[in-house]
This record gives structure tokens, sequence and C-alpha cells, in this order.
């Protein structure tokens, strides 16, 4: 490619918890990068995904839900969130069709009028309302906030996907790309594999343990058979926490040690040994230090 053709640039995409961020995130790329729950606020810290459509190099920053917060935790998530704006060349504010302009879409639109953010929107999850409901959906919304252009889309079956992705890479500025090619992703691998674990845990165990843990990866081990050994701290906040990560006889932490051995293997494409290990560690999510392990800051 002729370097004076190349573009590359940033999206932050924005929204509320469970609108679709990361559904969409991966769709674009292709790939799975981002974990993706039907629990709200799974995405704890800024992911970059790498979308390439022509000569644009897109820099993709899935951020977390935005939501009022209550512990150190989330005013670190939050904080992550809108600070994805100041690095974008984009910002797209992505909304669940179904919740449409409620109390979490105002407030975003809020901060955009505060900060005279110039956004995208994007509608997602078209595919689960009646479609003459959307134009006057389209309507209210643009009507409450000066957006730049509207999008509809379905993360989840691609709908509208491809146009959304096209329109963003037009979108970037000349510029040499960032990334090789080939990479998907900047997000280190013993991140991604704590990050896999947490979403089992949240799969097994969503109702027993809903946001009241989180996953280090300890140590990584490069072995001379290309294979690695992975040993990973699971942090909850009581020993009755513990108890139900462990299972009866262990059982529970065996089957998401099976889960997240056979994704990680799947996702970096060589055998892995993974240990997993439960601690208690009591308010781990008022921890600054904690918090920036996992990318946060305050």
């Amino acid at each position: 490619m002729v370097e004076a053709e190349m573009h590359c640039g940033f999206v932050a995409i924005i929204g509320a918890p469970n609108a679709g961020k990361s559904t969409l995130v991966n769709k674009m790329v292709g790939a799975k990068i981002s974990i993706v729950s039907h629990k709200v606020q799974t995405t704890r810290a800024r992911i970059r995904a790498i979308y390439i459509n022509g000569p644009s190099q897109v820099v993709l920053v899935d951020t977390p839900g935005i939501f009022k917060p209550r512990r150190k935790l989330d005013q670190a998530m939050v904080g992550n969130a809108w600070g994805g704006t100041t690095e974008a060349d984009a910002v797209v504010f992505l909304i669940d069709a179904r919740r449409g302009l409620d109390e979490e879409a105002q407030a975003i639109i809020a901060n955009f009028k505060a900060q005279n953010i110039k956004a995208i929107l994007v509608i997602n999850k078209i595919d689960l309302i009646p479609a003459e409901k959307l134009l006057p959906l389209s309507e209210e919304l643009n009507a409450s906030y000066s957006f730049s252009e509207t999008f509809m889309v379905s993360a989840i079956t691609g709908s509208g996907v491809v146009k959304l992705g096209e329109r963003l890479a037009a979108l970037m500025p000349l510029g040499h790309w960032l990334y090789p090619e080939d990479q998907t992703a900047d997000v280190h691998l013993r991140f991604l594999a704590a990050e896999i674990t947490r979403e089992k845990i949240y799969e097994r165990l969503h109702d027993e343990l809903p946001y009241a843990s989180t996953v280090e990866t300890e140590t990584w081990e490069e072995r001379k058979d290309g294979s690695v050994k992975i040993q990973q701290a699971i942090f909850v906040a009581r020993e009755t926490q513990k108890a139900i990560v462990l299972g009866k006889g262990g059982q529970q932490i065996k089957v998401l040690g099976q889960l997240a051995r056979t994704e990680m293997e799947e996702s970096f494409g060589r055998r892995v040994h993974l240990f997993l290990f439960v601690k208690v560690r009591e308010n781990w999510a008022e921890d600054p230090e904690r918090l920036r392990m996992m990318g946060l800051e305050l």
C-alpha cells in the first residue's frame, strides 16, 4: 500500500451498560476481543480493537458502560469510559433500541452537551423491536442532541455493521498505521487470559456472584514445547464467595478452569496449562492499586 494513502485513527464507543459495545467491536473486527455477557458492566477497562477497511486502520476503543458510580471501581470505570473520548477522532454513541432515550441515555447526552462532543448516533439491537418504531426513535434521539450522523445496526446479526464500518474508516485522518495488518487488538495476552476466565465466572455464576470477583494473571511461563503455564488468582470479597467459586468438592473451579483453558487455547493457538486459585480480598473494588492492575485509574 502507498504510504501517502494510509489513514489511521481512533473511535471511542460510548454507551450505557449492556448497550452492545463489546458485541459491536467483536463483530467489526471479526474476532473475540472483548468479553460479552448478558450481565451489565462486564467491560471494565478500555480495550483497543483494530479494524481495517481498505487503506484505513480504525482503532476501536471499547469503553466500560457509563452508569451512576458508587464504589471506587465504578468511578474508575466511568472515568475510563469518558477518557476514551479525549483521544478519539470520532465518537460513537451506541444505544439499545429497546431502552431508547432513558435516564442513562439522557445523562450521557447531557455530558456530550457539556463537553461539546461531536458524536455519531448508532441505534443497536434493531432486530429486537418492531421496524415501525425505529424512525420515531431516531427522530426523538436526534431532537435531544445534534448528532452528526445516525446509523441503525444489529451487532449480533451484523445488519448495518459493514456500512457503519465503512463510514468510520472514511472519517480517519491521513497517517501511518499504528499496528501490523494481522493484529486484531492492543491488549497483553496476560490481560486477555484474565478476561477469558472472568467471562467464564460470569457465565457460570452470574446469579450467585454478580460483580463480586476479579481475575489477575499472576504468572505466565513459556515452556520449551511451545505451551504456556498460566497461574491466575480469582479475587472475591468474602469467604462465602470463595466457597461459591470453588463449588462442592472443588467441582465448580474445575469446570471454570476447563472452559477458560479451552478458549485460551483457541485464542492463543497453543496448548495452555491453567491453574486457578481463589483468594479473599475484602474491599478489592475500593483498592486503588488493585484498580491500576486492572487498567483503571481513579
